[in-house]
C-alpha cells in the first residue's frame, strides 16, 4: 500500500513544478520584460525623431540639440558650448512643443 501511494506522487509532482515554471515565467514576461520593451521602443522613436532645437538629456547633461546626423547628435550647452552625442547615450527627449503645452 505504502509503494502505490509514493509511485503516484513522483508524477504528480513533476506536472505541478513544470506548472510552477511556466507561472514564474509568465509572471517575469508580464511584468519585467514586456514593459521594458515597451518603454525602449518608445524612447527609439522619441531618439528617431529628434529635431534641431527639441531639449534632450544626454548622461546628465542638458542641453539643445544644434545638428541632427545619422548617428550622432550635436547638443548646445547653456555656455553655447557643442558636444557631439552618439544617439543611443539620449536619455530623454523633449520636444519643443512640450514647452508650450506646459506653460498652457
Amino acid at each position: 500500500m505504502a509503494q502505490e501511494g509514493g509511485a503516484a506522487a513522483p508524477g504528480k509532482s513533476g506536472m505541478e513544478m513544470f506548472l510552477m515554471i511556466a507561472i514564474v515565467v509568465i509572471f517575469f514576461y508580464l511584468i519585467m520584460w514586456r514593459p521594458e520593451q515597451k518603454r525602449r521602443k518608445s524612447l527609439e522613436a522619441r531618439r528617431s525623431a529628434m529635431k534641431k532645437g527639441d531639449k534632450v538629456t544626454a548622461m546628465g547633461i542638458i542641453g539643445t540639440i544644434s545638428k541632427v546626423e545619422e548617428n550622432t547628435v550635436i547638443v548646445k550647452m547653456v555656455d553655447g558650448a557643442k558636444v557631439e552625442f552618439i544617439k543611443a547615450a539620449i536619455t530623454e527627449v523633449m520636444e519643443t512643443g512640450d514647452k508650450e503645452e506646459s506653460k498652457k
